[in-house]
């Protein structure tokens, strides 16, 4: 039994450490399927059901110290990476297809939950969910932490993500060779050569490291000093807003230049994950079953706005697929979509999925508020 703060926190990032070389370095073929950070989550959950970290005072205090600096400084990093000269280079039709694509998942989420009844807890939970399906694992992390969401109610908005997104994307693919058919259905012109001009807020150079871990704990540092004299809802979503605000200002500054944010970000999303997954016991699973349904269901909605959005607007398959699967999926699967397409249109889904690191805080915190107040009444 770990009994230690010290102990604790190399077991996490021992676990942390592993799964991150199983996906980066080997061609482990089930990392495809299941995303690192649901593995990460799980062996980390699984220790703390087997009792292997013992629940004191000394390591529920690093636990809470960790993750509140690490939380803002992970946003921070992953914001930087915006550029939104790039994302305004879309163009109409792109521009209307992630915007209806957002809103349908918005509405998406609050019919279901009013159809289905969730209490407080799953609630903050499908509200954590519309984080990460308007944006990614880091906004639903975050989200999640603003709203309250229990670790064990964690577990069930990650196992319905990686379930119900499987499935979305292997749909999503198996509509490519249909866009023919959907395109003359929605009368749209299919001009999509210009997107293979628009380039990828990459960064270049050598890596930055250390510069980006000491400035993103100095804005954490900041975020949390702040959070304490301006309290918008509470002081977790105070903070949450501040470091997301700091991190789109910060884009627009030489800061987005330095390489490396995109690794170290996604390191502390990582040791977040598996520091929520240590303070998760679930002795069974019951209901998990209606839940991955609710989110088949949160999907129906949203495709079904998408076909209709698409036949007034005159968009093409290639638009609301990407759209939706860069809200949904993220930065792991868009460019997929979009290279099976074209594979000049790659930076296209890359640059639609790197806006959701900013739309799926603001958005998932709006959508978890109203099913919160849907689960009171």
């Amino acid at each position: 039994m770990i009994t230690t703060p010290m102990g604790y926190l190399l077991t996490i990032s021992l676990i942390v450490a592993f799964f991150a070389f199983l996906d980066l370095k080997t061609n482990y073929k089930n990392l495809k399927y299941i995303p690192a950070v649901v593995l990460i989550y799980a062996a980390s959950m699984l220790l703390a059901s087997f009792g292997i970290f013992e629940q004191n005072a000394q390591i529920h205090h690093i636990y809470k110290l960790t993750k509140t600096n690490l939380l803002p400084a992970m946003l921070f990093l992953m914001l930087l990476q915006i550029d939104f000269r790039h994302f305004l280079k879309l163009g109409k039709s792109l521009l209307i297809a992630y915007t209806l694509a957002v809103f349908s998942i918005a509405v998406a989420f609050i019919l279901t939950a009013f159809m289905f009844h969730f209490d407080a807890n799953i609630s903050a939970a499908f509200g954590a969910l519309a984080g990460s399906w308007m944006g990614g694992t880091a906004n639903m992390v975050a989200v999640g932490s603003a709203l309250g969401v229990h670790e064990d109610a964690f577990a069930y908005a990650l196992v319905v993500d990686s379930v119900d997104y499987t499935l979305w994307v292997m749909l999503l693919l198996f509509l490519v060779p249909f866009a023919k058919f959907f395109n003359k259905f929605t009368k749209s012109d299919e001009n999509l050569a210009y997107l293979g001009e628009i380039g990828c807020a990459c960064s270049m150079g050598a890596k930055r490291y250390w510069l980006l871990i000491a400035l993103a704990l100095a804005v954490s540092l900041f975020c949390q000093i702040l959070a304490t004299k301006v309290i918008i809802l509470n002081a977790t979503t105070s903070m949450i807003l501040f470091a997301t605000l700091l991190g789109i200002a910060g884009s627009f500054t030489k800061l987005r230049s330095l390489n490396g944010s995109s690794e170290v970000s996604t390191t502390m999303l990582y040791i977040l994950i598996a520091l929520i997954g240590s303070n998760a016991v679930i002795e069974n699973f019951s209901g998990l079953g209606i839940y991955v349904f609710a989110g088949l269901v949160i999907l129906s909605i949203h495709a079904s706005i998408m076909i209709l959005g698409a036949k007034i607007f005159k968009l093409d398959l290639f638009s609301i697929s990407v759209a939706s699967l860069a809200n949904i999926g993220g930065v792991a699967s868009a460019p997929i979509l979009a290279a099976t397409y074209n594979k000049s249109l790659v930076s296209v889904g890359v640059l639609m999925a790197i806006m959701g690191y900013i739309i799926g805080t603001f958005g998932g915190l709006l959508i978890g508020n109203i099913l919160l107040r849907l689960g009171s009444v």
